[in-house]
């Protein structure tokens, strides 16, 4: 069994126990509910911004430890003072070392789109992530069919949050695109294998139509891959284990965008002569 069957299977169980644990009725009481979602759509597109999505995870099944003893506080808030357009945060705990508070506590001190990182695969999620006060949630195509990819998303956008489409080849893009998310990102990251390549998303980038925000996520380990990545088409990039590795994920996060912000500036300058 490859992990991402090995997640979905552990998700299907945890999923249950959480719905015993915390009933939908008592999840429809946070405060978040009544709280508007901030959009992912606009802060990505924003010129003020970078584009840059960081990331909060600790670890991960191919890596292991990353930054287990991260400060969600004050890395979230220096996160987006470094110029990041929006938040995610890892809420999977058994693979991925995190949990609900992790968002709730980026939230607690954050005005900007958070994304909720985890494997969707029931709406009982969905209603979990707004009562974290997630803006925005993940829908990964390897691991559900298009009819229900499709009734995910609409449920999401019901409870006026986002959806970032994640995919990891043109057959799974074709298949979900009538699902109509918000954000489309391509992962470069194959899932059964772990390798990792940007080629891809240079690859299916000429897929994509143009009304959607596209983003390109893992892999992205340079500010000079980043601005190739936008020169052709992206808007944006999900960068989380760049930024963890380092003992000041937001300090690793400020050289990026300062640099990347940079490259682009000159990019420009030499267009116009």
């Amino acid at each position: 069994m490859d992990i991402l069957s090995k997640i979905v299977k552990h998700k299907e169980k945890e999923v249950a126990e959480r719905r015993d644990l915390y009933p939908l009725k008592l999840l429809e009481r946070s405060i978040y509910f009544e709280t508007p979602s901030i959009s992912l759509k606009q802060y990505i597109k924003r010129k003020d911004k970078s584009g840059v999505i960081a990331e909060i995870k600790r670890k991960s099944p191919s890596k292991g430890d990353i930054n287990p003893h991260v400060s969600v506080e004050r890395t979230s808030i220096e996160y987006m003072q470094a110029g990041a357009s929006a938040l995610s945060v890892l809420t999977d705990n058994t693979f991925f070392g995190g949990s609900s508070d992790d968002l709730t506590t980026a939230r607690k001190f954050n005005f900007c789109p958070i994304l909720r990182k985890d494997f969707v695969i029931d709406e009982y999620q969905l209603i979990e992530a707004k009562s974290m006060g997630a803006d925005v949630v993940l829908l990964i195509a390897a691991i559900l069919d298009p009819p229900k990819l499709k009734r995910l998303c609409a449920t999401a956008q019901s409870l006026q949050m986002e959806v970032l489409l994640e995919v990891h080849d043109e057959e799974e893009l074709k298949n979900n695109l009538e699902a109509l998310p918000d954000v489309i990102g391509v992962n470069n990251r194959n899932l059964k294998t772990f390798e990792v390549s940007t080629e891809l998303s240079k690859q299916l980038i000429q897929c994509i139509p143009n009304e959607f925000v596209k983003i390109s996520e893992s892999g992205i380990d340079t500010p000079e891959v980043a601005a190739d990545l936008r020169a052709c088409g992206f808007d944006g990039f999900l960068i989380g284990e760049l930024f963890m590795r380092s003992g000041r994920p937001e300090r690793a996060a400020m050289e990026f965008i300062k640099e990347l912000n940079r490259l682009e500036k000159k990019t420009k300058t030499d267009a116009t002569h």
